[in-house]
């Protein structure tokens, strides 16, 4: 399994938590900052010992006590810089992975060692902002205490005498005894002075960083609870458009079968009855009307097949709007006997499905209700055309209704109008008047 990429705690100043990772992030440049300070001090006083001993002869006595031969004073002070240069650089390079982390601690490590022992091991606290490093990774609580431990470890060796002698460092106490007793403790003090404030920015850098780690796992924490219950409410929503997908497609196939086959079946049952007092005072006539019902419902049989599968009347697949319109009106009247009307002066070539949909069904449900609920003999039918709308109006001769209740057939028609963001409208004072306004789409398919 591919090791998870290691990431340094960013800065969200967005949040609580980021401007804690920002002050995190500053302090650990002071700590940089402050090191390299105490770094210049020990340099500086240790060349100017050096220098003194030579210049006041005594460079043969200092040998012999220290029994060591330290770094000439002028190449000291170089290889110093030059070393802390690439530890702050090294410390500017992020690691993408935990082999990375440890070549560069090791690095560091060892650069600091170098420093330490150019300067007499007057300061080990470098290990400290080796330590500072390693902890702004995201690591788990294992690698984090294997840090602290290898860290702890080096601090303690390089403090040791024996590994000082290992490495023929001369003490920065041998190299300060230039200096006076006062001066050299002045010097001695404001080391451990500094050594004691690295310390404590050290132990307030672990306890912003605690701090910023604790509030950013809060904030995951929150996140989460926040996206589970958002993903609950996108469950629900999701199942509430099922749903409601499944109450529309139920209701539009619910639409479509009481148009097709209560259209068909009204024009059956109109035609039966007129057969049936036909049929001993005009048998041919009696045939025809028999023709003309079986044709009815071998429509009516299509429309129910089209319904099921693609919900659109057959004559709107097979013909132009305008002529499925006629077909409509002309097997109503013949199967029926009613006298139909019909007017539409524009053939409307460019309406969108759905459009045509609509009006074929206003039409069929209108002449449907007038035989069926008004018994009406004449039916009126006339649609015309202004701007980006299309207007309807069905009008007949039939009983009327001055209480009219809302039943399937004007319920699922006023739906059909109100999808396509139209209006509907009816009055049965007089016969029964259906009254509709649709808008249109224009139709852009054909062109493209």
């Amino acid at each position: 399994m591919a090791e998870k990429p290691l990431e340094i705690y960013r800065d969200y100043p967005d949040n609580e938590a980021g401007d804690i990772r920002l002050a995190s992030g500053m302090i650990f440049k002071e700590m940089q900052l402050l090191n390299v300070l105490i770094i210049f001090l020990l340099t500086v006083v240790t060349v100017h010992a050096q220098r003194g001993y030579i210049h006041n002869g005594t460079a043969l006595t200092f040998l012999v006590n220290s029994e060591r031969i330290p770094v000439l004073f002028w190449k000291m002070p170089v290889c110093v810089m030059l070393l802390v240069l690439c530890l702050l650089l090294l410390l500017s390079v992020p690691c993408n992975n935990h082999p990375e982390l440890v070549a560069k601690l090791l690095l560091e490590y060892g650069i600091s060692i170098w420093i330490s022992a150019l300067t007499g091991f007057g300061y080990t606290g470098m290990v400290m902002l080796l330590l500072a490093d390693a902890m702004r990774y995201r690591i788990d609580w294992k690698k984090r205490l294997a840090y602290i431990i290898l860290i702890c470890v080096s601090y303690v060796a390089m403090s040791a005498t024996e590994f000082r002698t290992y490495l023929n460092a001369v003490p920065i106490e041998q190299m300060w005894s230039y200096y006076r007793v006062d001066v050299r403790n002045m010097f001695l003090g404001i080391l451990n002075m500094l050594s004691l404030v690295n310390t404590l920015v050290f132990v307030l850098f672990m306890v912003v960083l605690t701090v910023s780690q604790t509030s950013e796992k809060e904030r995951i924490l929150r996140l989460n609870s926040q996206l589970q219950v958002a993903n609950r409410k996108l469950e629900e929503y999701a199942e509430e458009q099922v749903r409601m997908t499944e109450t529309r497609e139920r209701n539009r196939l619910a639409r479509e079968i009481h148009d097709t086959l209560g259209h068909s079946l009204t024009g059956i049952i109109t035609g039966i009855e007129a057969c049936i007092m036909l049929m001993d005072i005009a048998p041919e006539a009696t045939k025809e009307q028999l023709r003309a019902i079986a044709e009815v419902a071998r429509n009516g049989i299509t429309d129910v097949r089209h319904s099921v599968n693609a919900l659109r009347p057959d004559a709107l697949e097979t013909l132009d709007f305008k002529q499925a319109l006629v077909k409509l009106v002309e097997e109503s009247g013949k199967s029926t006997g009613v006298k139909i009307d019909f007017s539409c002066p524009e053939t409307f070539e460019n309406l969108n499905q759905d459009e045509e949909d609509v009006i074929y069904r206003i039409v069929q449900e209108s002449i449907t209700n007038a035989i069926r609920h008004g018994h009406a003999s004449h039916i009126d039918i006339r649609i015309s055309h202004l701007d980006n709308d299309i207007y309807i109006r069905i009008a007949d001769n039939g009983k009327g209704c001055s209480n009219i209740q809302s039943g399937f057939g004007l319920h699922h028609m006023k739906e059909r109008v109100e999808m396509l963001q139209g209006r509907i409208s009816w009055n049965g004072d007089n016969g029964f008047i259906i009254e509709a306004k649709v808008p249109i789409r224009i139709n852009t398919e054909e062109d493209s």
